[in-house]
């Protein structure tokens, strides 16, 4: 071998080697960066990794028929400081010292939580201890408020000479207060999930989706950047009219609280649509005495009393069980029915027609009816009401409303009981749904809080009435049904709701209202029905001659003296005169008083 060889063998060893050194060295420190050092290149690594953080999006408003705001998600601000950043310590904290003042004197006049003095002393505090995260006002501000405070001569420099930001969060509001307050329901927590109402039942419409934003350091400063926009909530348009929400509120609030009553409710219904104009319930609170919105009672279930019977009849007469002009004989002392005795609330000795039998409302008169028709064939009873309609399983879009409890009953005695209302149980909202089909020519429609979801005003989704059943009974029968509950309100010798001495009851110069009242006695856990303890109602609709509205006013438990017809008869009265006058559903033509039926 030559010696350019030999010099050329040495030289690729020496690279070689070189190579091999070089590799384990490499390897050498990756695993002595992988044991040794490995905690704190972990606590590096965290460092550079972006913060994601979310943003949230604001829930969609909830909205009248008129566009006008129920429920909105209002902004308001938590303000924060920063006392380490670099330009508030520059020469010896020129800076700082020279607004210190200023700004502690906008915060006491404009947010007032605190006096001038104490702000100065709260932030010159966080100041000298380096406090990263200040936060300078004890609740949030709202939007006026960050507006004047950012007129500050310190805060318009800027968050990175300041040190001052504002962190956004979203309220739940409700322009109108109380109005209608449990149906358009509530949230859990800022921003949170619906927990009741028109907020639980249209959740995921209005509570959009949320962005996400990432913490990262970006030329020598930190700054939050978009990694995806939020998606804000669409808005629920409801069937609401806040205006008809307000006077149906002030005449059932002057009613509980003249009767002193433990709780009312009472619906404005729509006839030919079904659409829910107002909804008020209103709970007398044991601390104050003042009635406020606490229980959606219009969906819960209760005994019904009279108004039952009109459904109780109806089934009977679409049967061919009995007819409108049959008789039937009543007597002042208690009718006596197996083991149960059943009274009247005004006992006479007479023979009544089935129409004059609802007129007056007579318990031994329609207990007679119904167990002469259906006795032995209860179930036939219970199925024929089936067929009306009344227990569809979704009547409405409020969460957790109660269904119809009308159970075949295993014995003619409590069948005796159902036909005036005990032994069954509907809600409000289900007694209206059926009154409702009688005054909409037996068409019986859903009730129906929202029409539309929308989004910057559009239209995304639209609800149309809905019909549960195009025809509840045979039009023989709706007549007969429609001529009683026209007596109940105008028969002023028999009507329950007729003109009485002083009282006008349900009856009204202005407007022709057909209805029925019902009584019923509260059962008393541990000591059955109470005969000093009431539930009144009274259901119609108007005008009679071409309906448009069906309402309902039901009262709990009100003080002595109490009637149906003159407590909450003359309610749906007022009512129906206040409806007509705002909606103009009456026209004048030479002087005369004529329904306007455009």
């Amino acid at each position: 071998m030559s010696d350019e060889q030999r010099n050329t063998v040495w030289r690729f060893a020496i690279i070689f080697i070189i190579i091999l050194i070089g590799f384990g060295a490499v390897l050498g420190k990756i695993i002595y960066v992988q044991t040794v050092e490995r905690d704190e290149w972990l606590k590096v690594a965290e460092k550079q990794v972006p913060t994601i953080r979310p943003i949230k999006a604001t829930r969609g408003n909830i909205l009248d028929c008129n566009g006008r705001l129920l429920a909105s998600s209002m902004p308001q601000y938590y303000m924060y400081m920063d006392t380490r950043v670099p330009a508030l310590h520059e020469k010896n904290g020129a800076l700082f010292t020279a607004h210190i003042d200023s700004l502690a004197a906008d915060l006491a006049n404009i947010v007032g939580e605190h006096t001038q003095a104490e702000y100065k002393t709260r932030i010159v505090h966080a100041y000298l201890q380096g406090e990263k995260r200040l936060k300078v006002c004890d609740h949030r501000i709202n939007y006026l408020q960050r507006q004047a405070l950012e007129q500050n001569a310190l805060i318009k420099k800027g968050k990175y000479k300041s040190g001052v930001f504002f962190e956004d969060q979203h309220r739940r509001i409700k322009p109108y207060g109380v109005l209608a307050s449990r149906t358009i329901g509530g949230i859990y927590g800022e921003g949170g999930v619906g927990n009741s109402g028109l907020e639980k039942g249209f959740d995921t419409e209005l509570r959009g989706v949320d962005g996400i934003s990432s913490i990262q350091k970006i030329g020598g400063r930190y700054e939050s950047v978009t990694v995806e926009e939020a998606k804000d909530g669409l808005d629920v348009l409801t069937t609401i009219d806040a205006n008809l929400q307000d006077l149906v509120e002030n005449a059932l609030l002057a009613k509980v609280s003249e009767k002193n009553a433990k709780w009312g409710c009472c619906i404005l219904m729509e006839t030919q649509t079904g659409y829910i104009r107002a909804i008020a319930n209103l709970d007398r609170s044991d601390e104050d005495g003042k009635y406020y919105e606490a229980q959606n009672h219009a969906v819960q279930r209760v005994e019904p009393g009279s108004t039952f019977k009109t459904i109780a009849l109806t089934a009977a007469l679409d049967d061919g069980k009995i007819d409108i002009d049959d008789t039937v004989t009543v007597t002042r002392t208690p009718w006596k029915y197996f083991t149960v005795k059943h009274t009247d609330a005004h006992p006479m000795d007479t023979v009544l027609t089935v129409r004059s039998a609802l007129a007056v409302s007579s318990n031994i008169a329609l207990a007679k009816l119904i167990t002469r028709s259906y006795e032995g064939s209860a179930k036939k009873f219970v199925r024929r009401i089936q067929k009306m309609g009344l227990m569809d399983s979704v009547y409405c879009e409020i969460p957790g409303a109660d269904r119809v409890r009308i159970d075949v009953p295993r014995d003619t005695v409590t069948l005796s009981k159902m036909s005036y209302g005990y032994s069954v149980e509907l809600s409000p909202m289900q007694i209206l749904m059926f009154y409702n089909a009688i005054a909409n020519k037996g068409k019986m429609m859903r009730p129906m809080l929202v029409t539309a979801i929308q989004q910057n005003g559009e239209n995304v989704k639209t609800f149309r009435p809905q019909v549960v059943e195009s025809s509840i009974c045979s039009r023989s029968t709706l007549r007969d049904i429609q001529s009683a509950l026209h007596d109940v309100v105008w028969d002023n010798h028999l009507g329950t709701a007729s003109k009485r001495l002083w009282s006008r009851k349900a009856q009204s110069d202005l407007v022709t209202i057909a209805g029925k009242t019902g009584t019923a006695q509260l059962y008393i856990p541990g000591h059955g029905y109470s005969g000093k303890h009431h539930r009144m109602t009274f259901v119609g609709y108007f005008p009679e001659e071409n309906p448009r509205y069906t309402c309902i006013c039901m009262i709990e438990d009100p003080q002595y003296p109490y009637d149906a017809g003159m407590d909450c008869g003359s309610t749906v009265r007022i009512i129906a005169e206040k409806t007509m006058a705002y909606t103009g559903c009456y026209i004048w033509q030479k002087g005369e008083r004529v329904l306007d039926k455009r």
